[in-house]
């Protein structure tokens, strides 16, 4: 309201459109800054440090879980419409995101704001065999083994144990 009232009293003083515009930029700055000061309201945090909050049930897959023979755990978080299944030599996209055990995030292309896409036998053992029981716009819960994943000995920058992972698949081509 002020800026509406400080907007109308400079059209009386003959101020161009441009000088109008810059002092009401430069007011809502200063009240921006006042109300900053005076802790009225606060700057979004973009930090990511934090990562994606792991879900309740990472340490373990929950009892209504299914499974498959391997041994991969998985809950259907959001079904997918698609009628095609990708095989070994599909290349889907997928958005992602990784915990281990523990709720610590590795990797995120949810976080990263950019979906992944690779041929399906790029991946780990463990996501080649889930994805080709996924159809588009499926979003499932995984966890899976460490034998099918980066096996307890991993290189260095891969995590180790049982992973954890929320797919969707986007796309398959």
């Amino acid at each position: 309201a002020f800026i509406t009232r400080l907007y109308a009293a400079s059209t009386l003083v003959l101020l161009s459109h441009y000088d109008r515009q810059t002092m009401t930029t430069r007011w809502t700055a200063v009240l921006l800054l006042v109300a900053l000061w005076a802790g009225a309201c606060k700057l979004k945090d973009n930090s990511t440090a934090s990562g994606i909050p792991a879900p309740p049930d990472v340490a373990a897959p929950p009892a209504n879980a299914l499974k498959t023979p391997s041994g991969i755990a998985f809950k259907i978080l959001t079904v997918g419409l698609g009628r095609a299944y990708p095989s070994r030599q599909s290349t889907v996209t997928v958005h992602y995101t990784g915990w281990t055990t523990d709720g610590k995030m590795f990797d995120s292309s949810v976080e990263r704001r950019e979906p992944i896409t690779m041929k399906v036998t790029s991946f780990i053992p463990g996501w080649i065999e889930i994805l080709q029981l996924m159809v588009v716009g499926e979003k499932r819960r995984v966890w899976i083994p460490s034998d099918l994943a980066y096996g307890n000995n991993p290189s260095p920058g891969d995590p180790a144990g049982m992973l954890v992972f929320e797919i969707e698949l986007l796309d398959i081509k």
